[in-house]
């Protein structure tokens, strides 16, 4: 089971969103972190297969072959190096903003990294939170140049742990 101490906060920002904030402290420099969040050569070590345009208005596809999910959203809101958010939907699909912010720790040398993820109170708040974490874990694994699969069991325990901070 995850340590919870590591676990995202969840709060219901109102009655149809409930907003996920992960934290996290990576040992490599934004520049590494931007560009694993970013790059087309880089998505699919630790997310999936996509592109996304570096501009507001741009483009976000990312494809996922084994489960059929596609998201196609787009850029709304862009500081290069610093800040990125689209939404986690494809067209037709409740939106489900998706904010990347970096930030350099003092030794220069780490990056912290914030995630904030809003979705409709009515999904599986729990399941989408466990994925992420899953994904974090990917996207330290591939900064540390050792990509690995997706960590079922980590998320199965993250989805439990999940299921009780909920917001009702």
């Amino acid at each position: 089971m995850p340590d919870t101490d590591d676990l995202a906060t969840m709060v219901r920002v109102d009655n149809d969103y409930i907003e996920t904030n992960f934290s996290r402290l990576l040992s490599h420099d934004p520049v590494s972190v931007w560009s694993a969040l970013t790059e087309e050569g880089n998505l699919p070590l630790w997310l999936a297969p996509g592109t996304i345009d570096m501009w507001e208005g741009g483009a976000a596809k990312i494809k996922f072959t084994d489960s059929g999910i596609v998201i196609d959203s787009t850029v709304t809101a862009l500081d290069p190096g610093h800040l990125i958010e689209y939404s986690w939907s494809a067209p037709g699909e409740p939106l489900r903003p998706l904010r990347w912010q970096l930030s350099a720790a003092p030794d220069g040398l780490s990056t912290r990294v914030d995630l904030t993820l809003s979705t409709p109170a009515s999904e599986d708040t729990a399941r989408t939170a466990a994925g992420w974490e899953a994904h974090l874990e990917m996207l330290a694994a591939a900064l540390e140049g050792v990509p690995i699969k997706f960590p079922f069991e980590r998320f199965k325990a993250a989805r439990e742990a999940y299921k009780a901070r909920v917001p009702a």
